[in-house]
């Protein structure tokens, strides 16, 4: 029985540690500028990204499970030295997003406490430090991210009930929209499963040992409860900010996601926010810290036996340079750039590793899988050169 609870809380963990990795101060961002571009239209956009997430996690997930390898593992036998490049754009992109990641959670005390911003990173920094601090540090990790998960989807709910969004206008537009935004469909994917947030839950599962044939139900349960925990938020924050510009309220254009908050109960309300953001900053850190390390644990027996340490300097690492430089801001944008590059890299790896009987055996990948996650990864591919091609003038102008 103690067993079955364990693995239980270790599926659950898995799902809201994804889920809370994905839920960062860029998408509370996105999902408010989009909301206020495209309205109710935007809830079909929602809906969409959803079914590619799940297509593009369940590939995912379920490869790594039957074959009880990582990633950049599965990457080095598919084509050699891919693992590596892969491991690489992780770390790269996990570094650069985790001071951002930082920045919010200082951000959040900020509103909280009052104090400055850098003084709030750097205490939100030591708090993520001391999870990994616990002997147990995975139960640890899983059960603050069910926690501050829980969290943010309940404060958010209040305020959306309290702005009274037009429900019968966005179910109508969430499947006949008067609008489209391909940019906003794959900005949400890449979002949601791009760069390291997709392998946060797969990772954790083989390092609290499910994995394998027999596991592959229960894996694929978790991973498409991830994706549904990320949609929860994702549509209570939309009908947030539904009501409140559907009234005619501007958004902050630094901060359209306190918006709504500061809209429904004025200073209370920006304290609310200020717990909603530090929840979904400090849960990205936790995440994009181990998933990072998680990269490269596996080259080296030094860096797996002290696992935990790496991504203790990870953290002290990111905060640093938030405290010391704030936010990089052409790092950011070239560093974002190849992010959007890893989801079809990796879920292109992923598929060609799914029919080789020398990676998963006697598996046989579903052919409706390998179709839909094809169609992602292609999608995913044409829109990242695209916005590189945008992107360069402000690298180097």
């Amino acid at each position: 029985m103690p067993q079955q609870s364990s693995r239980r809380n270790a599926l659950l963990g898995a799902a809201f540690l994804m889920a809370t990795s994905a839920i960062g101060p860029g998408f509370l961002t996105q999902t408010a500028t989009f909301t206020q571009k495209l309205a109710a239209s935007f809830g079909f956009v929602i809906l969409l990204s959803i079914l590619l997430d799940i297509g593009a996690q369940l590939n995912i997930w379920r490869i790594i499970a039957v074959s009880e390898k990582r990633a950049q593992d599965i990457a080095n036998e598919v084509f050699p030295y891919a693992g590596y490049f892969l491991a690489l754009l992780i770390v790269m992109g996990g570094l650069a997003f985790n001071i951002g990641n930082v920045g919010g959670a200082g951000m959040g005390l900020n509103l909280l406490m009052g104090i400055t911003p850098e003084t709030g990173a750097i205490i939100s920094g030591a708090i993520a430090i001391g999870i990994f601090l616990f002997r147990e540090a995975g139960k640890v990790m899983d059960k603050f991210a069910q926690i501050m998960g829980f969290v943010m989807i309940a404060l958010t709910v209040y305020v959306a009930f309290q702005a009274n969004p037009p429900m019968g206008e966005a179910v109508a537009r969430t499947f006949v929209p008067e609008q489209l935004d391909a940019v906003a469909i794959v900005t949400l994917v890449g979002g949601t499963v791009g760069g390291y947030i997709t392998f946060a839950g797969a990772h954790r599962l083989l390092d609290a040992g499910i994995k394998g044939k027999d596991a592959l139900p229960e894996v694929s349960r978790s991973s498409v409860t991830a994706i549904l925990v990320v949609s929860v938020m994702r549509v209570v924050l939309f009908l947030a900010v539904l009501g409140v510009v559907s009234q005619g309220v501007a958004l902050d254009k630094t901060n359209p996601a306190a918006t709504p908050f500061q809209h429904i109960a004025g200073t209370w309300g920006l304290m609310i926010f200020g717990v909603v953001i530090w929840a979904a900053s400090i849960t990205s850190v936790i995440g994009a810290a181990y998933t990072s390390v998680s990269f490269i644990s596996g080259f080296s027996p030094s860096i797996e036996r002290n696992k935990n340490a790496w991504i203790i300097a990870f953290i002290v690492i990111s905060t640093a340079v938030l405290a010391t430089i704030g936010k990089p801001a052409k790092v950011l944008i070239f560093v974002g750039t190849l992010n959007g590059f890893i989801l079809p890299i990796a879920l292109g790896l992923i598929l060609l590793a799914a029919h080789k009987s020398k990676i998963v055996g006697d598996y046989k990948h579903p052919v409706w899988l390998t179709v839909f996650g094809t169609i992602v990864a292609v999608s995913m591919a044409v829109l990242s050169v695209h916005v590189m091609i945008q992107n360069i003038p402000k690298l180097f102008g």
